[in-house]
């Protein structure tokens, strides 16, 4: 394991970590929908805009046609009509776990979470699995059940796009951060849709630690069943890396061989994650466009390859073609928290790393 670091250090990386998630969101929000922006199509639109390789935020689309199929926001979330962030469940869950952790520290319980969403988040702002939970909440069912009853998106990615405050709060510590995922996570989902919040959160805890992302993965493995299929997904494409296949290749094998379960299950989206981490080796621009180029859930996507990338370089490390346009102001649903400085929301981070020891035990 190698030392986070000083407070300024150790600050810059978690600034690195919020910053890195909301341009990650922003670049794959314009192309959300798996089912038709492929990886095969979102290159056909880099390719007509003269976009490839791709370095920055998304272009304007090239043709009319490409403008009718990219989602409404696209037009806050291209280069050059960037202005602060878009809001996103994305973003908007990341500054939830924040609220969490302050409002009742790190022996926070499934219910506070429930009550939380309530309390902070508007219905029609949640989605699949988080939206079943919501209304059962609202019906007076208890957790597990609200992850349970009358939900069939209980494996798909909502759980694991909640995970970033508990690896940022738990540097150097995945085990830990994936202990608070979990505890967050069986609100909503269960198998893998649990496993994935528990990868991320241990993914990210240990890029500040791990000498390279690949550590950083193997770290974040071990904290999930060897045995099930995120685990064996993860494992395949790290071998397949491994050999030297091209990350089209990787990625083109690894989607036949979870072809049926659908763009926004945990499962696809988390080997679209790991090639976009490991074919990136470090390198925060190319991480970021290659997970988002990978296709499926492309800003949920984008934004957690964004906090690895973001905390494993720092914020100091970004180039500022990412960060500039976000203006260090973030748009988000939940109340209280709309038009929030990101600066701000990584120093109220930092400030809950220093307390994380005197946290009740998990």
């Amino acid at each position: 394991m190698t030392p986070v670091g000083g407070e300024p250090e150790l600050a810059d990386r978690v600034l690195g970590g919020w910053l890195g998630r909301i341009a990650g969101n922003m670049l794959g929000k314009p192309v959300e929908q798996g089912d038709l922006w492929t990886r095969e199509r979102i290159d056909r639109y880099l390719r007509r805009a003269a976009a490839l390789p791709l370095t920055d935020y998304l272009p304007e689309p090239a043709t009319e046609e490409d403008a009718l199929r990219l989602r409404p926001e696209w037009r806050a979330c291209v280069r050059g009509r960037i202005h602060g962030s878009c809001r996103d469940d994305d973003v908007d869950y990341a500054i939830l776990g924040l609220d969490l952790l302050e409002t009742h520290g790190f022996g926070f319980s499934t219910e506070q979470v429930g009550d939380l969403w309530l309390l902070r988040l508007p219905y029609l702002q949640t989605f699949t699995a988080e939206r079943a939970a919501y209304r059962n909440l609202t019906a007076g069912l208890k957790p597990p059940l609200t992850a349970t009853y009358d939900n069939p998106y209980q494996e798909w990615i909502g759980a694991l796009i909640r995970a970033d405050v508990y690896g940022w709060t738990c540097p150097g510590l995945p085990r830990r951060a994936a202990a608070l995922a979990r505890r967050d996570a069986v609100l909503s989902h269960t198998g893998n849709g649990v496993y994935g919040a528990m990868f991320a959160a241990a993914l990210i805890a240990a890029a500040f630690t791990a000498p390279t992302v690949r550590h950083a993965l193997d770290e974040a493995l071990a904290v999930v069943p060897a045995s099930s299929r995120l685990a064996r997904t993860v494992r395949r494409v790290a071998s397949l890396h491994d050999t030297g296949m091209t990350w089209e290749d990787t990625l083109t094998t690894v989607t036949e061989e979870t072809a049926g379960l659908g763009w926004i299950h945990t499962v696809p989206n988390a080997a679209v994650l790991t090639a976009g981490l490991l074919y990136g080796d470090g390198d925060f621009t190319r991480t970021l466009t290659l997970t988002v180029r990978g296709g499926l859930d492309t800003d949920s996507n984008g934004a957690t390859a964004g906090s690895v990338a973001g905390v494993l370089c720092g914020a100091s490390a970004i180039p500022p073609r990412w960060t500039e346009p976000l203006e260090d102001t973030v748009r988000s649903a939940v109340f209280g928290f709309d038009g929030a400085r990101i600066s701000e929301l990584a120093r109220r981070t930092l400030r809950l790393v220093e307390v994380r020891d005197r946290a009740a035990p998990i």
